[in-house]
Parts: structure tokens; C-alpha cells; sequence
């Protein structure tokens, strides 16, 4: 078992940012569609959980909860990207090199992608606060696809959640941590296959949480100085129910200071859960407070932070754990998560192989959205190119990059296509005006038909645009948007 013992430094968490898909998954409607072999599943039947679009993975929401942490950081890019999962789309592919091109990152920068476990975002988050030297961007993003009927189903969320470590003025520091290293098996999952096989729910328990976990968080609250009893916030995912309160007990951390789990909200995020309540947590923590983050998983991992004076303690909630819209239609999310074929007719027929020398040219006009700026006129386009489009310029080689991601834009055209194939028809599309008179073609996302009309405002996201099952390959692009206010 490793603890370090945080010094007193400008080192710290400097800001945090956290994404949610739209959709929540009602649970009772899956409880509902097991009733028959499996009655049991009612008891959890309880709130909803967070349900990737089938245009979401672990890559697009990784994408969103980094533009969220660095928008708020107002810092120079960070040096080095880490991306914690266990669900990253690829297994031969730098998964983060993907987040740092649509993230618009420097070339220069160090990527990583860490997994393993569900400890994946606490351990790289353990090392990025120990280590020194520039700003890392830590992100941890989960889709898991447990087996239908299984528990798992309906605990596990979708979700990510970013931090940005390194000097500076942070918001917490670490004050102290341990780790434990332990090949104790409670599930597992082979590569390339959907669903973990889990063990005895009350040999997990007693075996694992109860023994394993609370020699680690006395020892990272030893390495911090702290008392257990003086613990404001303790955070820690609940994999199985009820084992944060029996942890909190057997270490003496007040059953007050227990963070809510979120599992009526969004369920667990697996790797990403333990950073997502981070993320909640400092976002209403006042200064001067201290938090026990605990992840188990092959082991434990136990940090104790400190808030500075830059925690706020808002009242109101983050506005990425907002309500979300509800879906009750369970075969949309078998259909979404490649559970169930469906028969889409001969338009779903076609292949969509990707040429990588193309997609290698156009990877900052793809990934990083990046459009011109004419030198000689101001005219923005999409795609860049040698003469600009601006009748009355017409000047060569004139064009500058322009990344159009974070622009405002509204609604200027949209058609619903009902003939088309589409994972989730119809296939919404239309003109998209960017504030700097910009226009470009785009696909509608996270939307209904109802919701597409000229002028909408847009948020601009980073999504599959196409999969290549013959070849396991899945290419991106941005989408448009409509903007929702929090409960809408």
C-alpha cells in the first residue's frame, strides 16, 4: 500500500467541468420489459439513469466535458491529456489523440489513454496532483453496455468528467492519498466484449468493501492530518447500494458528510463517477473544507483535498446535472447500445469505409472544426480554401484558420428526412449561420423535430458521424445543437 503526504504547494485542481447525454434512461420502463423473467429488478427501479445517444461514446463525451473544464479554466492549453476509460471506442487507436484534435490541443502536446479498472480516473488523477511541472487535462468517460436484465443495467450511467491540474491558483489541493493494489476480482470484462460478469453481490461486500477499502482511507487521512470526524464531504461511487454509508461507518466519517452517489440522476459513470462527484462536490464546497474521494476497483484509491478560497459553495446545482429529457422506450436504448437488430431496410445498406489518407488532410477541418478567415476581406468559410468565396475579395492564399466550434450560430435552414437511414430517424439537417455570417451544412442533434426552427440558437458538439461496422471503425464530426435551458 503506497500514501503520499501532499506538501503545500500552488499545485491543485484550477477547474473541473462535467457532461451528461441529454437522454435519461427511466428505470422502471426496464424493469418494466424484465418483469417476467426477472422480478427482482423492481427494487431498483428507482430515478433514471444517463443513456449515451447512439452518436455518443466515450470519446465525444470525454470532447465535452474537456471544452467545459478548459472554458472555465481561461488558462493556455494544457501540456499533457490523459483519458481514463474502460470503454474507449479503440483498442489500437490513441483514443486521446482524438480529444486533443477536436479540443483544437497543440500538436506538441503529451497524450495518454489509461484503463484497466474502475480506478482509472482516481489513479491518474492521484498522479497528476503529485507530479510537478506544466497543466495536464485529466478526463475520465464511460459507456458501459451491461447485459440486458442484469443489475448492472440498471446502475450504470453514461457520463465524463475533466480536471485541470497543475500550478496556479486551485480551487483544492491534495492534502494526502493512499493506494492498494489487489487483483480481488468482483467483476470483469474480456476485451472486445460488452457486459461484466460480476461475483456474489454479499461476498463483493463483506470480502472487498469492507476489508479492502477502510485500512487505505486511514491511511491516505493519516498521510493528510485529518480526522475522519472532520471530513466535510465523502465521495465515494456506490458500485453496489449502500456500501458508501458501511465504509463511511467503519472509518468514523459522519453519515452528514456522505455525497449523494447520483444514482436517481445518472447511475454510476463507472471510471468517470469518482471525478463526476468530485466535479459536483467542489462546485458547492465552501473554502476551507476538506474531501475524501474513495474508487474501488482492483484495489482502492483514497485522496483527501482541501478547498482554497476560490471555492465558491453554490447553492444551486451545476447546470450539467440538469433533468435531462426522460426516454421510456427501453428497445431505443437496446437499439442505441447494439443489443437488439432492428430491420432498417435496404437504405441502411451502404459501407461507410473511410479513406485515412483523406481523413488524415482534413483532420483540423474535421476534428478541430477549422474553417478560414480571409486576410484581405474578414469573410470566415467552411471549408477553407485557396480563393476566398467573398465575390467582391476573391484573394488567394489568403486564408487563416478559424475554428468555428465555439462560435454562436443559429438556424437558418432544417429539413426532417424520413427516407434516409438513421440510427434515431429522421435524419435532421439543414443550413447552420455563425454569428460571422459563416454558413455550413450540418446534421441536428440532441433534438425533435419539434424542435428545429429558423433562428434557434445552437451549441455546436463533437459526435460519431458515421459506423463502419465491416471494419470496426467510426468516423466524427461536429453536429448542431438546439440550446435548452436547464429543465427543458
Amino acid at each position: 500500500m503506497n500514501s503520499n503526504d501532499g506538501a503545500a504547494t500552488n499545485r491543485g485542481i484550477l477547474a473541473v467541468g462535467a457532461y451528461l447525454p441529454r437522454l435519461r434512461l427511466d428505470r422502471k420502463s426496464v424493469a418494466a420489459g424484465h418483469r417476467w423473467m426477472a422480478p427482482g429488478l423492481r427494487g431498483l427501479a428507482q430515478g433514471v439513469r444517463s443513456m449515451a445517444n447512439w452518436d455518443e461514446d466515450a470519446i465525444t463525451m470525454a470532447v465535452e466535458a474537456g471544452r467545459r473544464t478548459l472554458a472555465a479554466a481561461q488558462t493556455p492549453a494544457p501540456e499533457a491529456l490523459t483519458l481514463a476509460s474502460t470503454t474507449l471506442p479503440f483498442a489500437d487507436r490513441l483514443n486521446a489523440a482524438v480529444v486533443a484534435s477536436a479540443l483544437a490541443l497543440p500538436k506538441a502536446l503529451a497524450a495518454s489513454d489509461c484503463g484497466g479498472s474502475l480506478r482509472a480516473g482516481s489513479s491518474a488523477l492521484i498522479r497528476a496532483l503529485e507530479g510537478s511541472g506544466g497543466q495536464q487535462l485529466l478526463i475520465a468517460s464511460e459507456r458501459r453496455i451491461p447485459r440486458p436484465a442484469s443489475t448492472g443495467e440498471l446502475m450504470a450511467g453514461d457520463g465524463a468528467a475533466a480536471l485541470l491540474v497543475g500550478e496556479g491558483e486551485p480551487i483544492a489541493r491534495l492534502r494526502g492519498s493512499a493506494s492498494l493494489t489487489a487483483d480481488f476480482v468482483d467483476h470483469f470484462r474480456e476485451t472486445d466484449r460488452d457486459g461484466d460478469y460480476g461475483w456474489e453481490e454479499r461476498w463483493v461486500r463483506d470480502e472487498g468493501f469492507s476489508k479492502l477499502v477502510p485500512p487505505v482511507v486511514k491511511q491516505a487521512l493519516q498521510a493528510a492530518g485529518v480526522e475522519a470526524g472532520k471530513i466535510d464531504h465523502f465521495v465515494m461511487p456506490e458500485a453496489l447500494r449502500k456500501v458508501g454509508p458501511m465504509v463511511a461507518k467503519k472509518v468514523g466519517v459522519r453519515p452528514e458528510a456522505i455525497v449523494d452517489p447520483l444514482f436517481d440522476r445518472c447511475g454510476d459513470t463507472g471510471s468517470a463517477h469518482p471525478l463526476l462527484m468530485l466535479a459536483r462536490t467542489l462546485a458547492k464546497a465552501g473554502p476551507g473544507q476538506t474531501i475524501l474521494v474513495v474508487q474501488f476497483g482492483s484495489g482502492c484509491d483514497a485522496l483527501v483535498l482541501e478547498t482554497t478560497d476560490r471555492a465558491t459553495g453554490a447553492d444551486a446545482e451545476p447546470a450539467w446535472l440538469d433533468e435531462g429529457q426522460v426516454e421510456t422506450n427501453y428497445l431505443k436504448y437496446l437499439s442505441f447500445t447494439g443489443q437488439i437488430e432492428l430491420e432498417w431496410g435496404m437504405r441502411a445498406e451502404m459501407d461507410n469505409k473511410t479513406a485515412l489518407s483523406a481523413a488524415w488532410r482534413a483532420e483540423e477541418t474535421v476534428h478541430g472544426f477549422s474553417g478560414g478567415h480571409c486576410s484581405e476581406c474578414g469573410t470566415v468559410q467552411f471549408p477553407a480554401s485557396r480563393i476566398c468565396v467573398n465575390p467582391d475579395c476573391g484573394a488567394v492564399d489568403t486564408q487563416q484558420p478559424y475554428r468555428l466550434a465555439d462560435e454562436p450560430a443559429k438556424i437558418r435552414s432544417f429539413t426532417c428526412d424520413w427516407l434516409s437511414y438513421k440510427p434515431c430517424p429522421p435524419f435532421m439537417f439543414g443550413h447552420v449561420e455563425f454569428d460571422n455570417a459563416a454558413r455550413v451544412l450540418m446534421e441536428f442533434a440532441d433534438c425533435d423535430p419539434a424542435d428545429l426552427a429558423v433562428g434557434v440558437p445552437l451549441d455546436m458538439v463533437f459526435r460519431i458521424k458515421e459506423v463502419d461496422s465491416m471494419r470496426g471503425f467510426r468516423r466524427y464530426f461536429w453536429k448542431a445543437k438546439p440550446q435548452r435551458k436547464a429543465g427543458e
